[in-house]
């Protein structure tokens, strides 16, 4: 069953409301194209991407609850969903990977949750989620009803649209600026124009590299051969000089004295390496992607930047647009939350995760199994890896002044003790 089918299947029967487009404030019709395909042909920009990507889709979804401070992990609908298949096509990884790259192809992203209502025992519904689908339209509409609630409605390449509440959708946006409800520019499309200059020079300048190597490998020289030659006798003159060219192992030529041989001299321009390194760091800067990052070889504190600049940004935008897109107002009001984790610390070197180890260890942060994960070793096989240990050099700040006073009350008792 293809994709669309499915989501054809999951939103069901159209209705046959009546719709108008949505007011927008700038005045503008809500109607937006959703393409943005004209800057991914760079490579520099699908390595930034892809990397972007590839990062965020190491995240641990969780749909945890906080109450008086403690946050706990909900077993629910959404963490089965979200510890291995958010949907029959895809893992979470492939999900994770798959909205970042809308993201950045179209500075928007929809995502669609599909749920049952269970009857529950306040005589109301709860939902259990049974999947989240990431939309790809070709066009998306924002319509009010009679009441003004706010509609989206998708069409798709197969031809199809559906009209959504969009409050049941799951909507990230990048770069939200000037356009009323979507990211990107005005019109609700990616605004790449700056970038688009960088990348047409980076473009002639790669295509003028390629065409001085080609000419500084073709014409080598010219052969002049001083008699008159017809046709054939010209051909046969020209297979006895390549013949030649091809046997010259010691690069000296056989000519005659029929023959003449002048060499040309190529000496391509070719653009110098500051330049090269500033158009392509133009571009990673852009991206928000340092060329460590993209090779491989950083630091933890280039790592930290990169998290902080780039990724950052975009987990406090999936923690909000999730959990206001799953949850009810009085749900969240009760701190259900869907919060995006980095699960490990893999990344880090082996002098940082031994810091780690010694601060949050020490302060019985960590089960000893989240120690042995840090380091790269699985948990311990006879089950006691949930235990917490933790440092006596450490006090609870609301026991403190106890404890200082506590210890000066011992001090007075023995100096008293000694002077008797």
């Amino acid at each position: 069953m293809g994709f669309i089918s499915t989501v054809k299947s999951l939103f069901g029967k159209k209705d046959n409301k009546q719709y108008q487009y949505a007011k927008m404030m700038n005045g503008y019709a809500p109607i937006f194209s959703q393409f943005g395909t004209n800057i991914y042909a760079s490579d520099v920009v699908q390595m930034c991407i892809d990397c972007i990507a590839s990062e965020i889709s190491k995240l641990q979804p969780r749909h945890i609850r906080t109450a008086k401070g403690i946050q706990t992990t909900v077993n629910s609908s959404i963490n089965r969903l979200f510890k291995f298949k958010p949907n029959e096509l895809m893992t979470t990884k492939d999900f994770l990977e798959k909205i970042t790259w809308l993201l950045y192809m179209n500075y928007n992203c929809f995502i669609y949750p599909t749920y049952d209502l269970i009857p529950d025992k306040r005589g109301g519904y709860t939902r259990y989620y049974t999947g989240f689908y990431p939309l790809n339209p070709t066009q998306v509409d924002f319509l009010q009803d009679e009441s003004n609630a706010l509609f989206v409605k998708f069409y798709f390449n197969s031809g199809q649209n559906f009209t959504l509440a969009y409050s049941d959708v799951i909507h990230l946006r990048k770069k939200y600026s000037v356009n009323d409800v979507m990211g990107g520019g005005l019109t609700g499309q990616p605004d790449n124009a700056a970038l688009l200059k960088v990348l047409e020079i980076n473009d002639t300048v790669l295509q003028g590299i390629g065409k001085a190597i080609k000419t500084s490998l073709s014409v080598r020289g010219v052969v002049k051969i001083n008699t008159m030659l017809d046709g054939d006798r010209m051909q046969k003159e020209r297979d006895r000089f390549e013949a030649a060219l091809e046997s010259g192992a010691s690069s000296i030529l056989p000519l005659d004295l029929k023959s003449e041989y002048t060499p040309i001299t190529v000496d391509p321009k070719l653009i110098d390496k500051d330049t090269m390194e500033f158009l392509d760091n133009k571009i990673l800067r852009y991206m928000g992607v340092s060329l460590p990052i993209l090779s491989g070889d950083y630091t933890d504190e280039q790592y930290q930047a990169f998290y902080e600049k780039t990724l950052e940004p975009i987990l406090i935008g999936a923690h909000q647009a999730f959990s206001v897109g799953v949850f009810t107002t009085r749900e969240l009001d009760m701190g259900n939350e869907i919060v995006m984790y980095f699960k490990n610390m893999m990344y880090l070197s082996t002098a940082s995760k031994l810091k780690l180890l010694e601060s949050a260890g020490a302060q019985g942060l960590l089960t000893d199994d989240q120690k042995l994960a840090i380091i790269g070793y699985p948990p311990l096989e006879d089950g006691t890896g949930g235990r917490r240990t933790m440092s006596l050099n450490y006090v609870d700040v609301n026991l403190a002044s106890k404890y200082q006073l506590g210890r000066v009350g011992n001090s007075t008792n023995n100096s008293s003790d000694t002077n008797k």
